[in-house]
């Protein structure tokens, strides 16, 4: 093709002159034919493209066939189950509801009802009407240290920082919040003005680079902590441990990107980079973060505390649990992010690889916190893919109290999963700071949209409750979700997930699944003893055996 594209060239060329010689208006062609010579000149000896370098002008149609295929594929090839994170029924569903269009659906379901991993609720001869129930059901969150719990509704908007998405999408998030009275998470970045503005309830979260509550040096700053976290809006506040979609790695802003706005929401230099670090520096036991998290319940007056994490190491969180019997300091909350969660850029290995699914994660802390007779302190929050209705219920059914979805209510807000969130090229104006992008969405016309969104999909869970004859969510059991696992074999999740006795991991025996998470774990540390463990230590765990 070099070959090829040398003897076009030169057809080019000596056609131009010829035809210019013949009539100077004809000069005109080089228009044309000068950039395709130039182009391909420059392609024949670029080094970095080998395509290019081999095909002249023609091979970068890869570039721009690329570029085209995700559009091609999600408009013309996608079919209405197969879309991948969120399929095209997923998204419709919520533009509908988001729009207050008609949200049923015609002819039957276009579910494979006999496919592997289908699942699907157990409903009564004696159902309730919908009309009976209460279609906003909340949850008190809040152990016995604490002073202002929090009633929080079933269904939240889950952490994303300001800067992630834009000032628009915020101000929509929060503006939807405050006219359906239910809390809106901040994400990491701190409280930006967009945040707080619109007045809708906030959860804090506070990740390892302690944004809005720091010093320059990065460490903790209580003074700063005391201050925003008295404010009003600020209802309870979350220690970020690790997420889903990358647990384990921290992240860095470049200095670019340190605007004096970022640097004032969240307390950093502005113009230097800034460093979110792996692991948390205020503490690195589990006895020490519940030091911190007794230090934070009294700075804020007593309001919520809790953490979220994605589980990793079992061990790890038998140890907090350890901490928490040893020391009687409670968390308020914790917050269960599955690997499936979504992010605006994560290494793929991170998001593809790392981290326990959000149906086993909820189950494990549930059956744990249960185990050291916990349960009854402590909130579960469920986050990671929850976006109907049937996601609430199945999620509350193995153990959350309440659920939180980021991505779900992105498409409230119009995401069109151009999965550009990374580029800062987002075509609706939402994972962007390109100012001329951020336009398209309208605060106003999108906040409602988001408590459209809310108000319906609680009520769609409602209305399951209703199907199962249950009059409230915390009725639900393990027993009421079943799950396709073979052509011929179902499971309730009561038997994927049986539960374990209440208070059976504070005395021997212990139930078997668990004994080995026992002997890995100590409350003064969170590294799991695993070169350590011998047949012996685990046999003294317990003596229990199934």
């Amino acid at each position: 093709m070099r070959k090829a594209f040398v003897a076009i060239a030169a057809f080019l060329i000596a056609l131009t002159i010829m035809l210019g010689m013949y009539h100077p208006f004809l000069w005109w062609i080089f228009i044309f034919t000068g950039p395709f010579v130039i182009l391909g000149v420059y392609d024949l000896y670029q080094p970095k493209h080998s395509i290019v370098r081999n095909y002249p002008v023609f091979g970068r149609l890869r570039y721009f066939m690329e570029e085209l295929r995700p559009k091609i594929y999600q408009y013309f090839v996608e079919s209405d189950t197969n879309g991948k994170p969120f399929s095209r029924l997923n998204r419709s569903l919520i533009y509908q509801r988001a729009k207050k269009e008609n949200d049923t659906i015609p002819f039957g379901t276009q579910l494979d009802v006999y496919e592997n991993g289908y699942e699907w609720l157990s409903h009564s001869i004696a159902a309730i009407s919908h009309h009976e129930l209460d279609v906003n059901p909340r949850v008190l969150v809040g152990g016995p240290d604490c002073k202002q719990p929090y009633s929080a509704s079933i269904y939240n908007i889950s952490a994303m920082s300001f800067g992630s998405l834009s000032q628009n999408a915020i101000l929509a998030l929060n503006g939807g919040a405050k006219m359906g009275n239910f809390a809106h998470n901040t994400g990491e970045g701190g409280i930006s003005d967009y945040h707080a503005g619109p007045g809708g309830d906030l959860i804090w979260q506070i990740g390892t680079g302690y944004f809005g509550c720091r010093h320059h040096d990065g460490s903790f700053n209580y003074e700063a902590f005391a201050e925003r976290s008295q404010t009003e809006n600020v209802k309870m506040i979350e220690i970020k441990l690790s997420q889903g979609a990358k647990p384990g790695h921290g992240g860095i802003l470049p200095a670019k990107k340190v605007t004096p706005e970022i640097a004032r929401i969240r307390l950093v230099k502005e113009g230097f980079d800034v460093i979110s670090p792996p692991a948390h520096a205020a503490f690195s036991t589990p006895l020490e973060m519940l030091a911190f998290v007794k230090k934070l319940r009294e700075l804020s007056n007593g309001k919520p505390i809790g953490f979220k994490l994605c589980i990793g190491r079992r061990s790890e969180f038998f140890a907090i649990c350890k901490a928490m019997i040893e020391t009687g300091i409670y968390v308020d909350f914790i917050t269960v992010d599955g690997g499936e969660g979504g992010t605006g850029a994560a290494p793929q290995e991170f998001s593809n690889a790392v981290g326990m699914p959000l149906r086993e994660g909820v189950a494990f802390v549930y059956d744990v916190l249960s185990g050291f007779n916990l349960k009854k302190h402590i909130k579960i929050i469920a986050s990671g893919k929850v976006s109907s209705g049937f996601d609430l219920v199945k999620n509350i059914a193995l153990g959350a109290d309440l659920c939180n979805s980021a991505r779900g209510m992105m498409f409230a807000l119009g995401c069109i999963q151009a999965l550009e969130c990374n580029s800062n090229t987002c075509p609706t104006g939402v994972a962007t700071q390109d100012a001329s992008l951020m336009k398209g969405l309208v605060v106003e016309d999108k906040t409602v949209r988001v408590f459209n969104f809310h108000r319906l999909t609680v009520q769609s869970a409602v209305e399951l409750l209703g199907a199962a004859g249950l009059r409230h969510p915390y009725q639900l059991t393990r027993a009421y979700i079943n799950r396709r696992i073979g052509q011929n074999v179902m499971q309730s999740y009561m038997e994927t997930f049986p539960y374990i006795p209440e208070g059976s991991l504070v005395q021997t025996p212990y139930p078997a699944q668990h004994e080995l998470g026992m002997a890995l774990s100590t409350s003064a540390s969170f590294a799991p003893t695993d070169y350590k463990v011998s047949a012996v230590d685990y046999q003294t765990a317990s003596s229990h055996s199934n």
